[in-house]
């Protein structure tokens, strides 16, 4: 026995205390720190959690903050503005750059936007192939991958893409955009592109970023177009999704952008066997779709005799039904089992005014169309500055030769000699000018070269002048009524490019809802076998034999009268005492008969609800069932064993004169003698000649 004494806590000596750290001062607002306590060989580390502010925790607090504010707003989010990513912008402001109408290999383009984009070349060449195959802004040239089955573009090095005309004029000016250094300062980016169309809707989008994600789901560009105008002329309108692969969709719940949208293959009757998939719900490829038919078929939840892919420029998948399925059946199971409908859920999360914030579709077209209007004012109020300025210089350019100014500077010497005569020569004509005199204005004249002098012609600029003048007044009328100018700019766009973004998704009131059970194909053959005591639907047995579907359950009943419900299953083991077998139904009679100690009975009652592998008992314990069938037979045949000075031997029933109960009701007595049998047809050694009596329930 150890008889050294354990030190208590009056024992152990107190620890010094630990001074603060000078990096590490309390907190006293939730803030931690570790501090040291020593002991003898000992030494503690206790969290205090009113000094949480060590270095440490500072870098890790800010890091963090910094790369998930990096992650919202630079990688994963659109912003609302111009309904971009940072990838997706910087590539469009490169094949901006260098656009002169022709088309340019990828693989260059991908180089030029490394010198803005710092995540490599794989993610940028990624994001444009997306951009082209979504064929509003950028059209491409060569093996651009297929949506429709999955195939991945050829390298950056074999494929070519250039700016749309609609990306040309409606994306960009550089007049009126604001540009920032680069992440390297070497070059100059923009901050936004000053997008006229609604790319937020038109492209849609799909990001992870810290915290939250976005699913924008992409709209038709002609509908987004009629809604604008609707907008501007304050009438009611509404926006659906339209996808690339086509399909049949159900947007009941679309909850303007905040719900989701059903959608559906495009599937074909060809013959009263045989189905063909014509287009695909989003999300899916030839090869996906399939997999997904052959995987429901594994299962057992339906049955195809064969699946032929004939897909080329079009979607075609054929698909033949077996022996005694219809092309209706099929259709409807391939709805219920495979991606042939797929629900896809909406949120729009886009980036506005440096802060992530979640929309509608109605918020985000108006703050488009907003935009819109704001834009074309920007580019009014420049262009006429423009021809002001032009219309300025013309004036300035006839006096200059008519009134032969520039002879007054050939006897100057300095240079200032030369603009002060260039000024004097002005006084006298200052109320045919738009405004004073300014340096630049002498500058600009002192260029005007000889020639152009000597052949000045006098009508000509006349008529340059009047032209210039009626598109500035032109350019003033819009800019007294800026939503009736952008309602005519909206109209042109919808005439110009209507008819060549036709909708390619079709809009479904809604879709009749396919009941899974209803359609299922009966795959499964269960039996049990007595000798081994399996039940299943991988079991060889000879009894039993039920055609079950994937979503059947199974009722077993023993001898002893216990029952349970439990899952359908490959290979059970339940025993050698099942005496039934069957699909559980809530409001199906059963008949049964049982012996106890003393009498036998007889009953009829439905299951009802049951939980599932739970043991239940439909006879009382300790007796012996005679009978059990489902529903009710027409007349039951009851045979006796021998006994002496039995006069009896076999007497019938009629069953259906018994009430409906629960599995728990006792039941009527047939009698108190020892049964041999009781069965719904008569056994062998039954004596048809013998007085038969039937029994009479009380």
């Amino acid at each position: 026995m150890d008889d050294t004494k354990k030190p208590t806590a009056a024992d152990k000596p107190v620890p010094a205390p630990v001074p603060a750290s000078p990096a590490a001062p309390a907190n006293g607002n939730g803030g931690a720190h570790i501090v040291a306590e020593e002991t003898p060989g000992l030494t503690h580390r206790v969290f205090a959690p009113e000094n949480r502010d060590l270095p440490l925790h500072r870098r890790v607090d800010k890091g963090f903050l910094e790369y998930a504010s990096y992650v919202i707003r630079d990688r994963a989010i659109p912003n609302l503005e111009d309904g971009l990513k940072p990838v997706q912008r910087r590539i469009l402001w490169t094949l901006h750059r260098s656009d002169d109408g022709r088309f340019v290999k990828v693989a260059n383009i991908v180089g030029d936007c490394m010198k803005y984009h710092p995540h490599g070349d794989a993610s940028i060449g990624d994001a444009l192939v997306v951009l082209a195959n979504k064929r509003y802004l950028i059209e491409g040239q060569g093996n651009f991958g297929n949506i429709f089955t999955g195939d991945p573009a050829a390298a950056p090095r074999y494929i070519e893409c250039r700016l749309t005309e609609l990306a040309r004029t409606e994306v960009f000016n550089d007049e009126i955009t604001q540009f920032v250094p680069s992440y390297d300062g070497r070059n100059k980016e923009p901050v936004m592109l000053p997008s006229k169309l609604p790319l937020t809707l038109m492209l849609g989008a799909e990001g992870i970023a810290v915290g939250l994600s976005c699913k924008i789901l992409p709209h038709n560009f002609p509908e987004l177009l009629e809604a604008q105008i609707c907008i501007l002329k304050r009438l009611p309108f509404r926006c659906l999704p339209d996808f690339p692969t086509g399909g049949q969709m159900d947007a009941r719940d679309y909850q303007d952008g905040k719900g989701s949208v059903k959608v559906r293959a495009k599937i074909k009757e060809k013959d009263e066997s045989t189905v063909v998939i014509k287009e695909l719900p989003p999300g899916t490829t030839t090869e996906s779709l399939t997999n997904s038919i052959e995987d429901a078929v594994a299962k057992g939840k339906l049955k195809v005799k064969s699946i032929n892919d004939f897909t080329s420029e079009d979607v075609e998948i054929e698909i033949k039904a077996p022996n005694g399925v219809s092309a209706q059946q099929l259709t409807d199971a391939l709805f219920a089992f495979t991606d042939c409908e797929v629900t896809i859920n909406s949120r729009i999360t886009v980036i506005r005014q440096q802060r992530p914030v979640e929309l509608t579709v109605s918020e985000v077209l108006r703050e488009n169309t907003d935009q819109l209007v704001r834009l074309l004012q920007q580019e009014l109020e420049l262009k006429q500055k423009q021809l002001q300025d032009e219309l300025h210089f013309r004036t300035l350019e006839r006096i200059f030769i008519e009134e032969r100014i520039y002879k007054k500077i050939e006897q100057c010497k300095t240079n200032d000699a030369v603009k002060s005569a260039v000024v004097e020569g002005f006084v006298p004509f200052r109320k045919e000018l738009l405004r004073d005199l300014a340096d630049e204005d002498v500058e600009r004249l002192l260029q005007v070269r000889i020639r152009r002098i000597s052949l000045f012609d006098i009508n000509q600029h006349r008529e340059e002048m009047e032209k210039t003048r009626a598109e500035l007044a032109e350019t003033q009328k819009h800019l007294k009524n800026v939503t009736k100018f952008a309602i005519g700019h909206l109209e042109a766009l919808l005439a110009k490019y209507g008819p060549i973004y036709p909708r390619l998704t079709a809009k479904s009131a809604r879709h009749e809802e396919v009941d899974v059970k209803a359609v299922a194909f009966k795959s499964f053959k269960v039996s049990y076998d007595r000798a081994t005591g399996y039940v299943g639907y991988k079991v060889n047995g000879d009894e039993f034999k039920l055609d079950c579907t994937k979503f059947d359950k199974l009722l077993l009943v023993f001898k002893d009268g216990t029952y349970k419900v439990t899952e359908l299953v490959e290979k059970l083991f339940i025993g050698p005492d099942l005496y039934y077998c069957g699909l559980p139904d809530r409001e199906r009679v059963f008949t049964c008969a049982y012996t106890d100690r003393n009498a036998s009975y007889l009953k009829r009652f439905t299951f009802g609800g049951t939980i599932m592998d739970k043991t239940y008992q439909c006879i009382p314990e300790k007796s012996r069932i005679l009978l059990f069938i489902p529903d009710t037979p027409k007349v039951l045949y009851i045979r006796y064993k021998p006994a002496p000075h039995q006069k009896v031997s076999q007497q019938t029933c009629d069953p259906s004169k018994i009430e409906v109960r629960s599995p728990k009701t006792l039941g009527r007595q047939l009698s108190i003698k020892d049964i041999s049998s009781v069965t719904p047809e008569p056994t062998r050694g039954w004596d048809d000649s013998a007085a038969t009596t039937e029994i009479v329930f009380v």
